[in-house]
């Protein structure tokens, strides 16, 4: 719950910047004279608002893919970056394993496996969570101090 929040957080954020930035534009800009007692639509008629338009649409989709890719490489509970990318699979043998990209959160709670060859169609990325490494790698441990000795390898 904690992902998706922080997902609507920063799209309202997003928002409320370019709401400012739409009420600056409007204020900032005159409308055009009034011809022959009617008033011209500002898109389309004057060169100025419709470039200004176009800028702040461009500038508007650029946020929104950025706060998306931001978020997809994020980890699902701590929301910290993903990092320590691991390519697996093969170019060369790409029936035995297709190539992808695996990140890991550094605290153990999951990976996020992203295919690199999309041949078939737009393969979404998997998440995987996991119990607490840490808790794991310990255990082993313990294990191996009260068993048998450990193998010398």
């Amino acid at each position: 719950m904690k992902y998706w929040g922080y997902l609507l957080a920063k799209l309202v954020v997003a928002v409320g910047v370019f709401t400012s930035l739409w009420v600056g534009m409007v204020s900032w800009l005159p409308a055009p004279e009034t011809f022959n007692h009617r008033q011209p639509a500002r898109l389309g008629q004057d060169l100025t608002w419709t470039m200004v338009i176009l800028l702040f649409f461009l500038l508007f989709c650029g946020a929104l893919y950025l706060i998306v890719w931001d978020q997809r490489y994020r980890c699902r509970t701590c929301l910290r970056r993903l990092r320590m990318p691991v390519t697996m699979g093969s170019w060369t043998n790409v029936l035995l394993g297709p190539p992808r990209t695996e990140y890991i959160c550094l605290y153990g709670h999951g990976t996020l496996r992203v295919a690199d060859l999309q041949i078939t169609g737009l393969v979404r990325a998997s998440w995987e969570e996991h119990d607490d490494m840490w808790k794991e790698l310990f255990g082993v441990e313990e294990t191996r101090a009260g068993g048998p000795p450990a193998p010398p390898y």
